[in-house]
């Protein structure tokens, strides 16, 4: 079972640190990664659950990407689309392994 209050304090502590020696952006396009389980996963499945929620999506090797946003760039907004994203892709066998700030 995936353990949500971990994964919600890697985030708020990641701001932390961060935010001492970083100027963040107010709002910036978020980029969360998921590694995929399975060799043969179902691609195109949880791609098309991702853009349902707003999420544009891309993948290389065995690493999604979720791209939302512009968003707040606040510890709680980002780990609220980190969470539903999350939520969207266990089912599918993708796993979190972070998130950076779109810099294009």
């Amino acid at each position: 079972m995936h353990n949500f209050q971990e994964q919600r304090a890697d985030t708020f502590e990641t701001f932390a640190k961060v935010g001492r020696g970083v100027k963040l952006p107010k709002t910036a396009v978020v980029v969360y990664e998921f590694v995929a389980e399975e060799v043969d996963t179902a691609w195109a499945a949880v791609e098309k659950a991702l853009r349902a929620k707003g999420f544009k999506t891309s993948h290389a090797g065995d690493v999604l990407q979720a791209r939302i946003g512009p968003i707040a760039i606040d510890a709680e907004t980002v780990w609220q689309w980190e969470r539903a994203a999350t939520e969207i892709v266990l089912p599918f066998e993708f796993y979190p392994d972070g998130w950076e700030l779109d810099d294009a």
